[in-house]
């Protein structure tokens, strides 16, 4: 694949890889938030923080 780039992750990834590692990230973090957070801040913080993190994989991951 001529797309592919070492980055952080330990693993040699494509930009579908680091969408997919992405959502997967964001999907855990609103299950997390919404168990155990979504007492103390509400939902939109979790899905700020995913869309920031997930930002950042996909670009340096």
């Amino acid at each position: 694949m001529a797309n592919e780039r070492n980055g952080f992750l330990p693993i040699k990834t494509n930009t579908f890889d680091r969408i997919f590692i992405s959502v997967v990230l964001f999907i855990a973090i609103s299950l997390f938030w919404m168990r155990f957070v979504e007492a103390y801040a509400p939902l939109w913080v979790a899905v700020l923080l995913s869309a920031v993190l997930g930002q950042w994989i996909i670009r340096k991951g």
